[in-house]
């Protein structure tokens, strides 16, 4: 499923969850971004498709949000543990299709899988993982994770897609992968129509499923 026909759900804007949210919607998905802080609503509220200032921990406050209809909704409420355990009880009962939950500890982490989360995330055990990947892997530049086999990454051009246009590549059809965007040197250009050529040195953000990502980004066609 392309990325941009999936809507997301951020609860709490610190900078994981704006940092979350501003990925999600530069990745062309439908983001509703939500915290307490009218602050932290107005500074993101032109980067996503709609920004609330509401209590996250307010069971009333959610359900007129009508966050069952998100496909994902992130928890990104770290520091408060009371309050991430919480709202992960709340979209639980409200039955929200799947919850990603940040956690600050292992604990944490535990107790949220126990109430509900679909998957808990450790920020910082997290970039350690990506530090090493990028560390290890010479093609792919970063990545975010959006749902349980699913990604949206930043690789370099692999050899073999050099001088193809999208279109010859067909990487849609072959492989359920979407280049969402191709980054030549300072310029970037969003939504590369299908008549666009890959060059040696362009850096693609591609949406997709893992597996396929991972042949791509080995040039396994």
């Amino acid at each position: 499923m392309p990325l941009r026909s999936k809507t997301f759900a951020v609860l709490g804007l610190g900078r994981f969850g704006t940092s979350v949210a501003r990925s999600l919607a530069a990745a062309g998905a439908e983001v509703l971004a939500v915290d307490k802080e009218g602050h932290r609503v107005q500074a993101i509220a032109g980067e996503v498709t709609h920004a609330v200032q509401a209590d996250i921990t307010d069971e009333a406050a959610l359900a007129e949000l009508g966050l069952r209809n998100c496909e994902v909704v992130i928890v990104a409420i770290g520091s408060d543990l009371q309050a991430s355990i919480l709202t992960t009880l709340i979209l639980k009962d409200l039955g929200v299709p799947f919850i990603v939950a940040k956690a600050a500890t292992d604990l944490h982490a535990r107790v949220l899988e126990k109430v509900g989360a679909d998957r808990v995330v450790l920020p910082e055990a997290e970039m350690g993982q990506r530090v090493a990947l990028s560390l290890t892997n010479a093609n792919l530049m970063d990545y975010i994770a959006f749902a349980p086999g699913y990604s949206a990454v930043e690789i370099a051009a692999p050899e073999e897609s050099h001088g193809k246009s999208l279109k010859e590549l067909n990487w849609g059809a072959r492989f359920g992968v979407n280049v969402v965007a191709i980054r030549r040197g300072d310029q970037v250009k969003a939504a590369p129509g299908a008549a666009d050529v890959i060059q040696p040195g362009d850096i693609l953000i591609a949406v997709g499923p893992d597996a396929s990502l991972q042949r791509i980004e080995h040039g396994d066609f």
